[in-house]
């Protein structure tokens, strides 16, 4: 197992990172109970990757619950990181980035995650209502407490990115070491200005939404209708409400479906799963650091893991390139 430095850090991690966004109970609704989780996670750290990432908001925190049970044990072998920004009630100071609510949000994470300290804190969203600088001053205060280890942010644009490290110079505080952004042979918009503007601002990638989705999943193909045991299949996709059925038409695309069809065509070729390719073809792109992988099943983190390891032939590298090529507008 390799490991790389996160950003301008000196902090290793695994090129694989966990999601558990899934992890717990949403609307009465399973969506990976905690035994389940427990196996997942169980795998992961087997496997020889190290870095989980949750948020107060997953799960109406249950997601960190599940976590800090899950880890009891090897906690000095994880590098835990969380976020924070979104609601945690309905309180006018119960969401953003100001001192008030990140001081809360992080004695209320410490707590759920069973531990005194969090590798990686994020800024889970931009917070146009909070002077950068009370945040990055609050964060760094979190640092010097021993309580956090590292800062980062997530779903920043690239002035976002360069707005907040000049204000931690400007606080002396602890500058950003990670973004987190969304990346996929489906959505390359960050790579005309947030991947290289984090590059040149010290920053590592945590990229998400590998899958997109699901689309590059293998269980959508061109001319085929959707199943009815998945996103946009049944009652709840294009055969469901007018929203859900406008959201499937979007993401079911005539360019989307030719990138999943292209995926499975080169997963059938090299003897592995759609999942693979994506995960791969992500890896291989500069300026990411680490993929996050969010499966619910363990059979779905099987799926995965072995993109990790798996080299892309060049002229597969260049024909998932040119055929999900981001339009110049």
């Amino acid at each position: 197992m390799s490991y790389v430095n996160l950003g301008h850090s000196g902090l290793k991690i695994s090129r694989a990172c966990l999601g558990t966004m899934n992890f717990g109970i949403a609307h009465t609704a399973p969506w990976c109970d905690e035994p389940q989780a427990h196996r997942i996670v169980g795998a992961f750290l087997d496997a020889g990757h190290n870095i989980i990432d949750t948020a107060d908001v997953y799960t109406a925190g249950q997601s960190e619950e599940v976590i800090g049970r899950a880890v009891a044990g090897r906690r000095d072998k994880v590098v835990l990181a969380t976020k924070a920004r979104g609601a945690t009630g309905a309180g006018p100071n119960d969401s953003g980035l100001s001192r008030a609510h990140l001081t809360r949000a992080l004695e209320a994470s410490l707590k759920r995650l069973g531990t005194d300290y969090i590798d990686l804190y994020q800024m889970h969203h931009w917070d146009a209502d909070t002077p950068l600088e009370e945040t990055l001053r609050t964060l760094d205060g979190f640092v010097r407490a021993g309580k956090v280890r590292y800062v980062g942010c997530s779903n920043f644009r690239g002035s976002q990115i360069v707005e907040a490290q000049w204000a931690a110079a400007r606080v002396n505080g602890v500058p950003l070491v990670s973004l987190q952004p969304r990346y996929s042979l489906i959505s390359r918009e960050i790579e005309a200005d947030v991947l290289p503007t984090a590059q040149r601002q010290g920053l590592g990638t945590l990229t998400y939404g590998v899958l997109a989705g699901g689309i590059l999943s293998g269980k959508y193909r061109s001319g085929e209708r959707p199943a009815g045991d998945t996103r946009y299949g049944g009652t709840m996709g294009l055969g469901g409400d007018a929203h859900m059925a406008a959201m499937a038409t979007r993401s079911l695309s005539a360019r989307n479906l030719a990138i999943a069809d292209a995926v499975a065509k080169a997963a059938a070729e090299l003897g592995v799963t759609p999942s693979a390719v994506a995960v791969a073809w992500c890896l291989s792109r500069r300026g990411v650091t680490s993929v996050i992988v969010g499966p619910r099943t363990a059979a779905q983190l099987t799926d995965y893991l072995p993109g990790f390891s798996l080299e892309l032939p060049m002229e597969l590298l260049r024909a998932l390139s040119k055929i999900s090529a981001p339009s110049s507008g």
